[in-house]
């Protein structure tokens, strides 16, 4: 019986021991296999998008005459948000045989990609032309389906139609709700050129030429000059070319994002009548960097960089608060902004030298009406307002997000454009928003800062304070709330130091902006106003350090470079901690 046992362990063992080896062979076999897939310049696909590294991305490029890439994170919920989009485009393209293709690179595996594109959030889409490997071309289309495939259509075709006869002209201006007709005497030009440029950019617009001695004529120009025609408002708009300066790109844009909105919008969820010229994730009083999908006017409200935004906010269940649109609207065409001519020479389509009459130019103000019972709801908030406040008037600041109360309760479009010009002229201070502060702010290590209370803590001369600017549904912000109360707790015994927070979403300060969460702010003691702002890794040690050193990190030797996760689009810019 010992011998039978002996005999079968030694049949079984070498077997055991073999089946062990076999499974290892097979894990080696698979990782050798694995590493040949990704050393060979074999382009695979997935969902019709090639799939890219870097040993095939210069047959990628070799064999596409237009090729979109995608640099992405795996880990970043705004790739995984535009994966099922980006794939949706790359199998319409592919189905309509457009030499336009779609690829993706995995920045996080391929760093030697994203080091040599310069990928520093993801996602990051960059257009690759004939081969052209060292200048992309920056992707600034809409992040959907349709706005992907408009924007590489838009390359990969003419960017403007011909027309050649009054027919084929009129039809396609009556075609579209807003259509662009740039007249050229000769479109081999250097205008007409920089006008194919800003179609190509501009994909969410149809755009036209015509050089015909006749077409010219019948729409009563006589000189180089690119016309907006619109089924609302004002029915054409012309922007007239400067013989001397020529046609600047980035100049037309903008005024075509201007003319191309409704003289009043409104904020809505309704599908405008007019196509977005470019697409914005959020605006200065959207409610948060994720809200859900915005409205369709949203993306045009933001889009156009307008300045200063005028609302009237109202409740349009009611007819009586309804009926002061028509007072906001002609308010609105004073500050429309009209195409002048800079060099002072009165030409068709434009103000001349700058008359009284004459309105700003760009457009300064873009009037706005927000229903405080539909979609308006979510920007309550942020103006410190409940739908009773309703109807009210505020105007935007867009560069520090300062807003300014019309205080009297006159609705005349003569009133609203007084309140507007004042704003304009500095002559009106910012209503300013502030939490009434807690009982207990200053019980707890971490001191509780409103707006009415900031200034006697931050510049106290003898503190040094140390604060926190937050919002309650910041990720980043609640990520970094048991490091900021752990570091409250270690210098809770000092006099001389104060860890403190406000929350900047019901409190706001006339001379400080915050522009992201969470931002950290230094206020040294001593005798001005002084503020250093902390940039660095948001853990504990490193604000001991930087509180222990006066307001600043001590020099640390030189280490070797670590390639740090870009950020998602949206994210606070200082390093996450």
């Amino acid at each position: 019986l010992v011998w039978l046992l002996v005999l079968s362990l030694a049949w079984l063992g070498p077997a055991l021991g073999g089946e062990d080896k076999d499974e290892e062979v097979v894990e080696e076999e698979e990782e050798e296999k694995k590493e040949d897939e990704v050393l060979s310049d074999e382009i695979k696909e997935e969902d019709n998008v090639l799939v890219l590294h870097e040993h095939n991305f210069a047959r990628a490029l070799s064999e596409h005459q237009l090729l979109l890439v995608e640099f992405y994170a795996p880990w970043c919920g705004h790739c995984q948000q535009l994966a099922p989009a980006f794939a949706q485009a790359a199998t319409e393209l592919r189905n309509e045989s457009s030499p336009a293709r779609l690829g993706k690179v995995d920045a996080t595996a391929q760093t030697a990609l994203a080091n040599e594109f310069g990928i520093t959030s993801y996602p990051t889409l960059k257009l690759f032309r004939d081969g052209n490997r060292t200048h992309p071309l920056a992707y600034t289309g809409r992040m959907d389906s349709q706005g992907i495939v408009r924007w590489m259509q838009r390359r990969a075709g003419p960017s403007a139609t011909l027309l050649q006869d009054t027919d084929t002209a009129a039809t396609f201006v009556s075609s579209q709700d807003l259509v662009v007709v740039g007249f050229f005497k000769d479109l081999r030009g250097e205008a007409a050129q920089a006008f194919f440029e800003v179609a190509a950019e501009m994909a969410d617009m149809t755009f036209g030429v015509a050089e015909a001695a006749e077409l010219f004529q019948a729409y009563g120009l006589s000189a180089d000059t690119v016309c907006l025609f619109k089924k609302f408002d004002e029915r054409q708009t012309n922007f007239p070319v400067d013989p001397a300066r020529g046609l600047d790109t980035a100049e037309l844009t903008r005024l075509l994002r201007i003319h191309s909105l409704q003289l009043v919008m409104e904020f809505t969820n309704e599908v405008q009548p007019v196509p977005s010229p470019v697409t914005v994730l959020q605006g200065p009083w959207l409610p948060c960097p994720h809200p859900p999908p915005p409205p369709q006017t949203s993306n045009q409200i933001f889009g156009a960089k307008i300045p200063h935004h005028m609302l009237l906010f109202l409740n349009k269940s009611s007819s009586e608060q309804l009926s002061l649109r028509d007072g906001f609207r002609a308010a609105a065409g004073g500050f429309r902004g009209e195409v002048r001519w800079p060099h002072g020479r009165d030409m068709e389509g434009g103000c001349g030298t700058l008359q009284p009459q004459c309105p700003p130019f760009p457009a300064q103000v873009l009037f706005v009406v927000v229903d405080v019972t539909g979609h308006g709801a979510d920007v309550l908030p942020f103006f410190g307002m409940t739908p009773a406040d309703a109807p009210t008037l505020r105007l935007v600041k867009m560069e520090n997000n300062h807003k300014y109360q019309m205080e009297q309760d006159d609705f005349s479009d003569s009133a609203i454009r007084t309140f507007v010009q004042a704003v304009l002229d500095g002559k009106v201070k910012p209503h300013l928003l502030s939490a009434e502060p807690p009982e207990d702010w200053d019980t707890r290590p971490v001191k509780v800062l409103v707006g009415k209370t900031f200034e006697q803590v931050a510049f106290d001369e003898t503190k040094n304070v140390f604060v926190k600017f937050y919002a309650p549904w910041c990720p980043h912000c609640q990520a970094m709330a048991a490091a900021w109360e752990e570091l409250a707790e270690r210098y809770k015994d000092r006099e001389d130091i104060v860890i403190a927070e406000m929350d900047s979403t019901a409190n706001e300060l006339e001379n400080i902006t915050i522009h992201g969460f969470p931002t950290l702010h230094y206020f040294p003691a001593g005798p001005g106003r002084k503020m250093v702002e902390y940039k660095s890794t948001r853990d504990v040690e490193t604000f001991s350090k930087f509180l222990d050193n006066g307001g600043t990190l001590p020099a640390e030797p030189p280490v070797s470079e670590v390639r740090e996760q870009p950020p998602c689009p949206g994210q606070s810019p200082a390093p996450a901690g």
